[in-house]
Order: structure tokens, then C-alpha cells, then sequence
């Protein structure tokens, strides 16, 4: 049960993150919620240190604190800020700089992506799709999908998967 909890979890809510991104431009806080509240509950079920714990904390309040000043600043996102931060706090200080450089570059790809196709005129059963509308139109990039896509991708390497098929820590 424990296992299938670790596998599901965390990709389930940072790929609901990512489609929430897409299809409305807004991440909504019950994801960071939902991440924060499951890393407790997965890291209590699997024994984590106290330790452990702290650290993790630690690198969640340092992103959040990174992010939210880029967001002040209109760089990112809210929605972007807290879900980096709830990302980070998953992946700790082994593999947070990991995630961070794969979302950069994932980022870098969609944003040149999503550029091509505004430069080009859209069928109007495409801009009937509010989703398809809403980023054909908006200045801004869901960032949101290069997040998911690369915590989900970064995830596989974490201690979360290494209890997944080494359960004895």
C-alpha cells in the first residue's frame, strides 16, 4: 500500500499542477497544499529522520522565499512559486538543483514552442478550445507543464523510489 502510495502521490499532484497550468493558466494552492501535507504523511509512514525532515523544510522555505520574490518582481507566477517550492520540498537538497536545471530547460523548449505557435494563425475551431485560446492569447507561458514534467522525470531518482524498490532504509 505504501508503495503504491510513494509511486502515485506526488506525480498524480504535480501533473494535475501541470494540466491546471494548461487548460486555465492558474495553479491552485490546494496542489502545494496537497504536496506539503503528503510529504509529512510519506516521510512519517517511511521513517524519515527528524533531521531529514528539517532539511527538506528548509529547502522548501528557500525556494518559496526565491520564487515569491520573483514573483513580486512579475518574472513567474504565483501558482509557479508555490508549486516549485512544493516540488522542492519532495526533492530536497539531493535533487532539487537536478529538477531546477531539467524545468529551466524544459521551460526554455515550451516557451520557444508556445512562441512558434502564436506567431501563427490559429483555425477558429482551435481558438473555439478556451484552453487553446488562453495561451494563444496570454503574454504569459505556463511554466507549470516544464515543472511537472520535470519533477516527474527527477522523481524516479529520489528516496522516495529507492524505498519504492529497497524498502528496508
Amino acid at each position: 500500500m505504501l508503495e503504491l502510495a510513494l509511486i502515485f502521490f506526488f506525480p498524480f499532484f504535480v501533473a494535475y499542477g501541470a494540466a491546471s497550468d494548461l487548460f486555465s493558466m492558474t495553479i491552485p494552492n490546494r496542489i502545494t497544499l496537497a504536496l506539503m501535507v503528503g510529504f509529512m504523511v510519506m516521510a512519517l509512514w517511511i521513517n524519515m529522520d527528524w533531521e531529514t525532515i528539517a532539511w527538506h523544510w528548509a529547502m522548501f522555505a528557500i525556494v518559496l522565499s526565491i520564487t515569491f520574490t520573483l514573483f513580486a518582481l512579475g518574472f513567474i507566477g504565483g501558482g509557479d512559486a508555490k508549486l516549485a517550492a512544493g516540488i522542492a520540498l519532495w526533492m530536497g537538497w539531493e535533487h532539487s538543483l537536478m529538477y531546477f536545471l531539467l524545468a529551466a530547460f524544459l521551460g526554455g523548449i515550451l516557451t520557444i514552442i508556445i512562441i512558434k505557435i502564436r506567431n501563427v494563425p490559429m483555425p477558429d475551431w482551435v481558438m473555439r478550445q478556451q484552453w487553446a485560446a488562453n495561451i494563444y492569447r496570454a503574454e504569459r507561458i505556463p511554466y507549470g507543464i516544464s515543472m511537472g514534467a520535470a519533477a516527474i522525470m527527477v522523481y524516479a531518482q529520489t528516496i522516495w523510489m529507492q524505498y519504492v524498490f529497497n524498502p528496508v532504509m
